[in-house]
């Protein structure tokens, strides 16, 4: 579970940081149907692709700690999970958008919930294993104090 979760918490931080290198290297070109949206809506993208590219290091920072901190996992997927909800928003205020934005809200929908799930069972599993004591085999019985091994 601990190397699934590291895994995909990697590949997230890695994908989140190609796209927001994308998006701030070409501003509104990066971005279907905005060519012709001018210098404000250019300025704005560059800045948040810098800001997702800073999100996606921050995976990546998770992903490099042992045990994968769960609580990062959580707020991290849990901002993905609001910028999901926004895209809602946005649907519910606007309509929809064009169809790659749709895959994108799927995905910003139904990727959180999973690592919630593997973050919470890494979790118990790294609580379980600093609850043995030190040099005792996973599953075995520690030696009582009143009669040490010979």
């Amino acid at each position: 579970m601990a190397r699934l979760l590291r895994w995909l918490v990697l590949i997230m931080g890695i994908v989140c940081v190609a796209i927001g290198g994308f998006h701030l290297a070409l501003g509104i070109d990066s971005v279907p149907g905005e060519g012709s949206a001018g210098a404000t809506v250019d300025s704005r993208e560059r800045y948040y692709g810098a800001i997702f590219l800073g999100y996606g290091l921050a995976w990546i920072w998770a992903a490099r700690q042992s045990p994968v901190p769960a609580r990062a996992v959580r707020r991290l997927a849990g901002i993905c999970l609001l910028g999901g909800l926004g895209r809602i928003a946005s649907i519910a205020i606007h309509g929809w958008p064009q169809w790659f934005q749709i895959v994108l809200t799927a995905t910003e929908l139904a990727l959180p919930p999973v690592y919630f799930i593997l973050a919470t069972a890494d979790e118990k599993a790294t609580a379980t294993q600093s609850d043995e004591p030190a040099g005792t085999a996973r599953g075995a019985r520690p030696a009582h104090p009143a009669n040490p091994p010979h």
